[in-house]
């Protein structure tokens, strides 16, 4: 009977369908898993609820007492699954319920009661409509991970069994999607869960929440932000305890620590190490300063005063009566009084005595304190500041020279047969030829490879080759030549100076370029000014210009001799212009006129200088700009030829200057310039124009003065030769960037010369196009070191 009364409820609460039933047919389409109608289906229930409740009436007294839990809480399949035999019971309960056999009283306790068990079967319903233990039972317990790892699977998950949780049928299309938009109301708050793969509502707990974190509002509705704070402990002292305990007996006698404390106390202020007048002041009120720099472990200061130590105190060996293994023996004793003071192991011999009273005076008493009072004050003990410096920090942190190669590191070749000391060496811009002068008078060219003899130039015996030079034009082959004569007269007793300076075909290497040469000098034809010019003197320096001379036929012509000029006195350097037509020549003690300026294709020169400051050392042209350095002794003034005035002056630091030597970055459009200056004090300077106009490195590598230096054109590499018989060969990296100091490093020191009547090597040069340099000395030798 109760089966049969559950039934009636579960009938007015029609069974949905499956979820795949719905889907598949549709919500109209219910009605075709039964034969009947809807409406004569509920005509149907309707009678049947009817006669179950007159059934049930009649038997409830009897049966409501066996009631139980587990009838109770039988499943909605299990009364499907007995629906034929329910109708069968419930058709014999309507048979038996026509008969008319009951009171009325009993009518209304079983209504009573039905009423009741009606009651407890709604709110039964109502549990099982809120019990969520089956929707936690089918939840996904996948975790956290994306949901497209099961698009290609049939199930969408696992449940708390480890069941898979089958995918729902969704075949919805677009234009089902809309007309579902259009009629359900609840459509706007409905999301898919991807975790289970259906559709939830959101209610309204779940809206209001969404709209407060949109809003940027706390997710709870009662959480107030601005409630008042409540100050537990608070700041102001209080003058009574919190607890109110009585005070211990023992709080009111007195405490001997107490009286002890005091006591220190007053001993201290009457000793002067305490001071009760002032009075201290809070950490709070005193103003802190602190250093940002100071070391954080040096927080207290070091004591400098170190206390003298203690003299050792008396051993067994200083007693009257010391033990029997501390009294020496004869030979000990004669030992002690054969060594020095310093090696014996005691100051005193110890003996023993029978009591303190015969003791006698101790004799080195007085000599004992004496010493140990002078040393007290003799040796004052104090703390000095010493600081721990690693010698390889002092070290600047330069690259390997092995990394810096290619340098020249050892001698290949040796030219020998000059007779005299080879002042002047250069090579030519080909790089095959190389050209000498010594005091013999005698100009070589030589080949570089072999080391052979090509051609040989007796100029004169009595003459000595000053300085020799190629012309940088590989169009043209020209050689000038610094000859100077010294001519002894009897009568005047006077020794006047014969000086020149010759420009030389050699006629060597390429045939049509020294014939090229010959026909440029021969075209060449003077107009009546330069005649009158040639001889006449300066209007600025009030010299006499120096006159050129053409040789065209004779002995001279057949050596290779095409250009003669003559100046007033001896010519030290002569230096080319980057285009090979312009050379400047050095006349140092000529007044005024130190510094001559030679046009070969008009052969006409100049003085640019009107006075000059100093005594002028060695001049030269920049390689791409109108710049003219002059170097004197401690000076390297730069001129602009264009503008005509001085445009920098460098100051070198040094006593005397001996050469100068330009970076030839300049060709390679760097922004810097960098110049080198050697000087007979031993220093090499190196300038960066851009920077400073003082050295920006000064290198003492030379133990003599230094006589040469120059720069490699291709490779960054500069050298400096000295009067010690060394090369020096450095590194010299320029960089593009002016944010960027120049490399200099010392990679190879070149020894091979001898040093002959104090002079050693004399002059320096690089090849032109290998990282080789070549080296002349006062050994009348040329070496090559490659």
């Amino acid at each position: 009977n109760l089966r049969l009364l559950h039934k009636t409820t579960s009938m007015k609460k029609k069974r949905p369908l499956s979820e795949l039933q719905t889907s598949i047919l549709g919500e109209n389409e219910e009605n075709l898993f039964t034969n009947k109608p809807i409406e004569e289906e509920e005509s149907e229930n309707e009678e049947e609820n009817e006669e179950n409740a007159h059934s049930v009436a009649e038997e409830s007294e009897s049966d409501y007492s066996g009631l139980g839990e587990d009838e109770d809480s039988d499943s909605d399949d299990s009364m499907l699954g007995e629906e034929d035999s329910d109708v069968e019971e419930g058709e014999e309960v309507n048979e038996k319920s026509t008969e008319p056999t009951q009171h009325t009283e009993e009518k209304k306790e079983t209504s009573e009661v039905v009423a009741k068990i009606n009651e407890k079967l709604e709110k039964q319903t109502e549990d099982n409509d809120n019990d969520t233990s089956d929707e936690e039972d089918s939840r996904n317990t996948v975790g956290n991970i994306p949901m497209q790892w099961y698009e290609d699977f049939p199930h969408i998950g696992y449940d708390l069994d480890g069941k898979k949780i089958a995918k729902p049928i969704r075949n919805n299309d677009e234009l089902d999607k809309f007309l579902d938009k259009m009629d359900n109301p609840e459509y706007w708050k409905t999301i898919h869960d991807k975790t289970t793969g259906r559709d939830h509502v959101l209610t309204e707990e779940e809206l209001s929440l969404v709209n407060r974190v949109q809003r940027g509002y706390f997710y709870d509705a009662k959480y107030d932000p601005h409630e008042p704070y409540v100050d537990f402990f608070t700041n102001e002292k209080m003058l009574h305890p919190i607890n109110n305990a009585p005070a211990h007996k023992r709080s009111f006698t007195p405490s001997l620590v107490e009286k002890r404390k005091v006591g220190k106390l007053v001993h201290a202020i009457k000793m002067g190490w305490l001071k009760v007048g002032k009075p201290k002041q809070d950490d709070e009120e005193q103003i802190k300063f602190y250093d940002l720099w100071a070391d954080v472990n040096d927080d207290k200061k070091q004591k400098m005063h170190i206390p003298a130590p203690k003299p050792a105190l008396p051993g067994h060996e200083a007693s009257y009566n010391p033990p029997p293994e501390y009294l020496p023996t004869q030979e000990e004793i004669d030992q002690w009084k054969e060594d020095d003071p310093e090696d014996r192991k005691f100051d005193f011999i110890p003996e023993k005595h029978d009591a303190l009273r015969r003791v006698p005076q101790y004799p080195k008493f007085i000599q004992e304190r004496f010493a140990r009072c002078l040393d007290l004050y003799l040796c004052p003990r104090q703390r000095k500041m010493k600081f721990n410096v690693n010698p390889d920090d002092l070290i600047p942190d330069l690259p390997k020279p092995r990394d810096l190669r290619p340098f020249p590191t050892v001698q290949a070749l040796c030219y020998r047969g000059h007779q005299a000391m080879v002042r002047t060496i250069s090579v030519d811009t080909t790089g095959q030829w190389l050209a000498s002068g010594s005091d013999d008078g005698v100009v070589r060219i030589w080949e570089v490879q072999t080391a052979r003899c090509v051609r040989e130039l007796k100029i004169d015996e009595k003459e000595a080759i000053k300085c020799i030079s190629w012309c940088p034009n590989t169009s043209v082959c020209l050689l000038a030549i610094t000859v100077v004569c010294h001519i002894f007269t009897d009568v005047l007793l006077q020794n006047l100076v014969d000086t020149k300076i010759i420009i030389l075909n050699p006629y060597i290497g390429d045939r049509l370029v020294a014939q090229a040469t010959d026909s440029l000098l021969q075209s060449y034809e003077p107009n009546e000014e330069e005649e009158e010019q040639s001889g006449s003197k300066s209007e600025k320096s009030n010299s006499l210009i120096p006159p050129w001379r053409s040789v065209e036929t004779g002995l001279e012509y057949q050596d290779g001799y095409r250009l003669v000029i003559t100046h007033p006195k001896a010519v030290s350097k002569v230096t080319w212009h980057a285009k090979g037509d312009y050379f400047a020549a050095t006349v140092p003690n000529n007044s005024n006129a130190q510094v001559f300026l030679h046009q070969l294709t008009k052969r006409r020169s100049q003085n640019p200088f009107s006075k000059c400051k100093g005594a002028v050392q060695s001049v030269l042209f920049h390689p791409n700009r109108p710049f003219f350095f002059v170097a004197t002794q401690q000076y390297v003034r730069v001129y602009n030829l264009v503008k005509q005035q001085l445009s920098k002056k460098l100051l070198s630091n040094a006593k005397w200057i001996s050469s100068i030597a330009i970076h030839p970055g300049a060709l390679y459009k760097h922004t810097g310039d960098n110049l080198i200056v050697g000087s007979y004090d031993c220093r090499l300077s190196w300038f960066d124009m851009d920077l400073s106009s003082k050295p920006y490195r000064t290198m003492r590598y030379h133990k003599r003065a230094i006589r040469a230096c120059c720069f490699h054109r291709k490779y960054p590499l500069f050298a400096s030769a000295g009067d010690d018989g060394s090369i020096v060969v450095s590194h010299g990296m320029v960089y593009s960037d002016l944010m960027q100091n120049p490399l200099i490093v010392p990679v190879k020191v070149l020894k091979g010369h001898k040093v002959d009547r104090n002079l050693g090597v004399l002059d320096c040069c690089f090849h032109p196009h290998q990282p080789w340099i070549f080296s002349s000395a006062a050994d009348n030798t040329i070496r090559l070191f490659s």
